[in-house]
This record gives C-alpha cells, sequence and structure tokens, in this order.
C-alpha cells in the first residue's frame, strides 16, 4: 500500500506535514531529514530523496504551511463584495475563531519559520514571496471591496491586528483566555469600521 493510499497524503505532504510537527514539538534544531523519516513513519533517506539541502527542506515546509494556512483561512471563500461590511467582519471572525481554536500548531510552526527567516537571508526571500502570492495579495483585494481606498495600507493593519491576537493566543498571555466568535466580530468590526470611516449601525 502507498504512502497516499494509507493516509491520503503525498509523500511531499508526509514529510512536510512531518516537518511542521517536528517545528512544534521540537523547535528548529529538532527539525532534521533524520528526524522527519522518523516522524513521518518514512524509511531513512526519504526526506533526503525529496529535499537533498536544509535549505531546500525549509522551503517546501514553508510551502506546505502556506498550503494548509490557506485551507484554514480559505480567504477564496470570502463572501462577495455584495455582501457589505457586516459579512466580511462575521466571516473573518468566523475563519480566525477556527485557527486560534483548532489550529495553534500551524501558528507555533509559523513563528518558528519566521524567525528562522530573519536569519537566513535566502529563506527570507522564499519566505516573503510565498506569503505575498497566497496571503498579502487576497487582504488587499478584500479591503478594496470593503471600501477602502488605501487597501495595501488597510490590510497592513488587519494584518497586524490579526497577528497580535493570534500570538496572543497561541503563545502568549490569552493561550487559555481565547477570544470567543462574537468577540473576535466585535474586535473585527471596531477595526475596520473604524479604518473605513464607517458607523456601527445604529449608532
Amino acid at each position: 500500500m502507498t504512502a497516499r493510499a494509507a493516509t491520503g497524503r503525498s509523500r511531499p505532504e508526509l514529510i512536510t506535514d512531518a516537518a511542521l510537527a517536528l517545528l512544534v514539538e521540537r523547535g528548529m534544531r529538532g527539525l532534521t531529514h533524520r528526524a522527519v523519516d522518523e516522524r513521518a513513519g518514512l524509511p531513512q533517506g526519504s526526506t533526503s530523496n525529496y529535499a537533498r539541502t536544509r535549505q531546500a527542506l525549509l522551503e517546501a515546509t514553508v510551502r506546505r504551511l502556506a498550503e494548509r494556512d490557506a485551507q484554514v483561512l480559505a480567504l477564496d471563500e470570502m463572501p462577495a463584495p455584495s455582501a457589505g461590511l457586516d459579512g466580511v467582519i462575521g466571516a473573518l471572525a468566523v475563519v480566525l475563531h477556527r485557527y486560534v481554536t483548532h489550529h495553534r500548531e500551524l501558528l507555533v510552526a509559523r513563528y518558528e519559520l519566521g524567525l528562522e527567516a530573519t536569519r537566513r537571508p535566502e529563506l527570507r526571500e522564499f519566505y516573503d514571496a510565498t506569503g505575498r502570492h497566497r496571503f498579502r495579495e487576497p487582504l488587499n483585494a478584500l479591503m478594496a471591496s470593503a471600501g477602502s481606498r488605501e487597501p495595501e495600507r488597510h490590510a497592513l493593519s488587519l494584518v497586524a491586528w490579526c497577528e497580535g491576537l493570534m500570538f496572543s493566543c497561541a503563545a502568549g498571555s490569552y493561550h487559555s483566555a481565547v477570544p470567543s466568535e462574537e468577540e473576535l466580530r466585535k474586535g473585527f468590526g471596531e477595526l475596520l469600521r473604524g479604518m473605513l470611516g464607517q458607523r456601527d449601525v445604529g449608532a
């Protein structure tokens, strides 16, 4: 039975998912080709055959993280502009709540990779390019559809707010006090209506 038949994942996915799990469990020092083989339950040498160097393994792991992030965040499922700002706020609250309650391990792995990128210029370039393509551009489009006249600047503010909240819930002082979906909806409403100059309904 092949690896895909047994798990529903291809061998590259098994390898990079194992790499992400190791980052969460052991940190960057625990990410080795041999450890990935063991964690994935694959024969020794499998990871080296797929990603010969450490840089190649890190890039593959960043790519896989972006794929899994995209599955959780589901930016392509954001409501159409016709749904209005309330639709965008509600969708963002659902997505962020899903992330901080069920996928904190992806956040920890992302922090490990982001910090490593500050020490490896070659990884920095790849890390930034991957995030720009998958997340920054869609968020810019989302802010424009919500009525922003400065979508890039407002997208940066939105990302900064989300990143701060996610870090607080994954590794900071709110790790045991994750906000509810309704609390997140209120937070997004205050942030976006403030940036876009829209008043709350009934205000």
